[in-house]
C-alpha cells in the first residue's frame, strides 16, 4: 500500500492531531493561513502534504534549504515545506498554534542575549 493510500484514509480529526504533534515539537510554524514546515526527514513532508489535503488546503512548495552537520563527518538535507490552508478565526490549529506554537523552528540558531 503506498504513502498516499494510507494518508487517504486519515480523518481529519487524525490529520489535525498529528499537525499540532509538529507544532509542539517546533517543526511547524502557522502564520495567517501559511504553514511551513521544517524536517530533515522526507516522508514527514510527504506526510505533511497528505494532512493538508485531507484538511482542504494545498502544498506550495518544498524546498531543500541547507545541509545540517550531525557527529562526525556526517551530514543531512535539511527541507522547507509551504502549504496553505484556510484556518478561519477560531479554527482548532489556530487556537492550538497560539497556546503551543512558536515562531522560529527547531532547527534555526539560536540567538545569544547579550
Amino acid at each position: 500500500m503506498s504513502n498516499h493510500t494510507l494518508i487517504g484514509k486519515i480523518s481529519a480529526t487524525c490529520a489535525t492531531k498529528k499537525l499540532q504533534i509538529w507544532i509542539k515539537s517546533r517543526h511547524l510554524i502557522c502564520s495567517g493561513n501559511f504553514f511551513l514546515l521544517e524536517t530533515v526527514e522526507y516522508s514527514m513532508v510527504e506526510r505533511f502534504e497528505g494532512y493538508i489535503t485531507t484538511l482542504g488546503g494545498s502544498l506550495i512548495s518544498v524546498e531543500s534549504i541547507k545541509k545540517l552537520s550531525i557527529g562526525n563527518h556526517r551530514q543531512v538535507i535539511l527541507y522547507q515545506a509551504k502549504a496553505s490552508l484556510y484556518t478561519p478565526l477560531h479554527h482548532q490549529l489556530k487556537d492550538y498554534w497560539e497556546r503551543h506554537g512558536a515562531m522560529i523552528t527547531k532547527f534555526e540558531p539560536k540567538k545569544n542575549k547579550g
